[in-house]
């Protein structure tokens, strides 16, 4: 999968002259990245504003392209259910090629209220350092990080 979508040619697992674009191969490597945030309450226009913040912050630290980002998971505490983060993701940052996954993550007592974790599967150059983004109140989960 890594080498097929680095060189853009997939789609919806389909693939076209995969030698035209192999020295595009070479130059990256297969990262993931990880970055949590919280909302401010469950509503759709509170998950919306966390999500697009983290997703801008995780594209801008990196200096992502669009084109570089393969997929990404979202998995939120319980306490978040009034919408799916994948679908804001796709929708306000225009994501459309990324491969998205919502999950709910595993309830432990006195986790950090509406939590909302990713990891993002990503193409970049093989000298680069992650800036991985942890913002708002899920900071504290990573502060080595932030």
């Amino acid at each position: 999968m890594y080498f097929l979508r680095s060189t853009q040619q997939i789609k919806y697992f389909g693939c076209t002259d995969l030698k035209s674009n192999m020295s595009e191969v070479n130059k990256n490597k297969l990262f993931f990245i990880r970055g949590a945030t919280t909302a401010t309450g469950n509503s759709i226009k509170e998950i919306q504003n966390a999500v697009i913040e983290l997703v801008n912050e995780l594209i801008s630290r990196n200096n992502l392209s669009k084109k570089n980002i393969l997929s990404i998971t979202f998995s939120v505490t319980k306490d978040l259910d009034a919408c799916f983060p994948a679908s804001i993701a796709r929708k306000f940052n225009g994501l459309d090629s990324v491969a998205f996954l919502d999950c709910q993550q595993m309830h432990v007592p006195d986790d950090i209220e509406f939590c909302i974790r990713l990891m993002a599967q990503v193409l970049l150059p093989l000298d680069t350092v992650i800036k991985y983004p942890y913002l708002r109140g899920a900071a504290k989960l990573r502060s080595d990080r932030c």
